[in-house]
């Protein structure tokens, strides 16, 4: 297992983890959308004990009744999301790892919500939502 690290922007915000990295997944959620300011977000979903903190704990919120989601305070990079209904992974923004490149997306997730100008990879599979976390 590969160990990687990141953080945000400004680099306040740092951190790393021992895991594997094979679930990745561009959201086109509108939740997403709305906390990143972008239109799609790609997710690496790690187990929550591979993660380390290698800066104090950033600031974070609870963005619905089951997420939270933790981001710098100084320069509002988005870094990592929790959520109740998969209470042992953790989601890394993509963007924010040092090495984006060595995390590729390997499907798309809430497909149904989409931009419809936004070209999709048709290589890759596409879930109306997301499998186990409705």
């Amino acid at each position: 297992m590969p160990q990687l690290s990141g953080g945000c922007h400004c680099g306040a915000a740092r951190y790393q983890f021992d895991a594997a990295l094979d679930d990745c997944a561009h959201c086109h959620c509108s939740d997403c959308r709305k906390t990143t300011g972008g239109i799609v977000t790609t997710w690496l979903t790690i187990p929550q004990a591979a993660f380390t903190w290698l800066s104090a704990e950033p600031a974070h919120y609870q963005s619905s009744a089951t997420c939270k989601r933790w981001f710098c305070a100084t320069c509002g990079c988005q870094l990592a999301l929790w959520t109740s209904k998969t209470p042992d992974s953790l989601d890394i923004t993509v963007a924010s790892l040092d090495q984006p490149e060595a995390a590729p997306a390997h499907r798309h997730i809430w497909d149904q919500s989409h931009l419809s100008w936004l070209y999709l990879d048709p290589q890759l599979p596409a879930d109306e939502r997301e499998a186990g976390v409705d």
